[in-house]
């Protein structure tokens, strides 16, 4: 990385979380965008040094766009959007249609995403085969992880507001849910 980093964002997709940096040259209109250390794009000579660049982010291709845009003389404000919205309007958004929890087994870091809307499970950047269920008071979404037995259950709150409440149980015991 050069002393032309402009931005650094960390963004929480179901597949990990992922560091994007932008460097900006003003001097030369350079732009260079990394996603998790990996060079995704380089533009080495650019006249024009406002605009956008638009890349993708994630095994889901998840579509990312940096604003450039003076603010004034020689001064930058620089801004994220994924799918179309600001980075804090798309990180709420994925607060009500995701759930997250973080656990370590046998030793391991364990990042366990549930999309809601899908019911897929993502365990550490990996889609997680499972096998779902109806029971008495909900749904349960079965898998292993290693060699624990682990279940999403999906019970209502019985308060139309808060909706349908997603509880993760490794091993029976349940594990509380962290927020991004």
């Amino acid at each position: 990385m050069s002393n032309d980093l402009a931005g650094v964002w960390e963004v929480g997709l179901s597949d990990g979380v992922h560091r994007i940096e932008f460097e900006h040259g003003t001097t030369t209109g350079k732009r260079v965008i990394s996603v998790d250390g990996k060079e995704v794009l380089r533009r080495d000579w650019m006249f024009k040094l406002v605009g956008k660049e638009t890349f993708t982010v994630g095994k889901a291709d998840t579509k990312a766009t940096i604003n450039i845009d003076a603010v004034s003389g020689f001064a930058y404000e620089y801004t994220l959007e994924i799918n179309g919205k600001s980075l804090k309007k798309y990180m709420e958004n994925r607060s009500k249609v995701t759930s997250t929890w973080v656990l370590n087994l046998d030793g391991t870091d364990c990042r366990v995403v549930l999309e809601k809307d899908t019911m897929d499970v993502w365990c550490n950047g990996q889609k997680i085969e499972t096998a779902g269920e109806f029971v008495d008071d909900g749904t349960e979404t079965h898998f292993t992880l290693s060699d624990h037995s682990c279940c999403v259950k999906a019970v209502s709150s019985g308060k139309r507001r808060d909706g349908i409440i997603h509880t993760l149980l490794v091993d029976g015991t349940e594990i509380a849910e962290c927020t991004e």
